[in-house]
């Protein structure tokens, strides 16, 4: 029987280093003999790229654009992060469910009861097995991502928007410290990549047996 795969998220706000840090786990995971997919929300298979360009392009009322992501994120679980567990791969995703509890509960203000039950209904309480909250001050953040040159309509929120998403992975973190680890993403990136691989090491070993 194929032992099951692992399941890894990045979450936090614009500009922390998510995508620089996903090749990495990526390339470390590799290095260690495991397969590795990695894909990023919303998004990771068709409909749900299609869903992304919805998302991004348009401003939406919140309860729409929360009901967009989980219906991205439905496809996403069932058509690519299930059956990549299933056939023992590791799935590391930019972004999973926690995004919704910060961004369309924090930053939009939908309640959590409501996201916490499409997740429930939705997803049937699917979480990850190590979720890496790369958490830096949301003026470093932004000042990233302006460096950066292009950016969509969330990296274009106002910083109080930006201040309560932060507020609101911060609140995960701390209601969830097993999972959730914080990784203080102001600091060099080789020190914020030595601390991820010291997480990592530990979920392969364990996986190992």
């Amino acid at each position: 029987m194929t032992k099951r795969g692992r399941f890894i998220t990045l979450e936090g706000g614009e500009g922390v280093g998510k995508t620089t840090n996903l090749e990495y786990i990526r390339a470390f995971l590799q290095e260690r003999g495991i397969d590795v997919i990695t894909t990023r929300e919303p998004g990771g298979v068709p409909v749900a790229e299609q869903l992304r360009a919805l998302i991004l392009g348009e401003k939406l009322v919140p309860e729409a654009e929360l009901l967009l992501f989980f219906a991205a994120r439905l496809h996403h679980l069932r058509e690519l992060i299930l059956p990549g567990l299933a056939q023992g791969k590791w799935v590391v995703s930019d972004r999973f469910t926690d995004a919704s509890f910060a961004y369309q509960g924090g930053g939009r203000g939908v309640s959590w009861q409501r996201i916490r039950y499409l997740e429930d209904w939705l997803l049937a309480g699917t979480k990850p097995d190590l979720t890496l909250f790369l958490d830096a001050p949301v003026e470093i953040g932004l000042a990233r991502v302006k460096a950066r040159g292009e950016s969509n309509r969330f990296e274009e929120e106002t910083a109080a928007f930006m201040h309560n998403v932060r507020r609101a992975y911060r609140a995960l973190w701390r209601q969830d410290p097993d999972r959730i680890k914080r990784i203080d993403a102001s600091r060099p990136l080789p020190e914020v990549q030595l601390e991820i691989s010291g997480y990592l090491k530990a979920l392969v070993e364990a996986w190992r047996g």
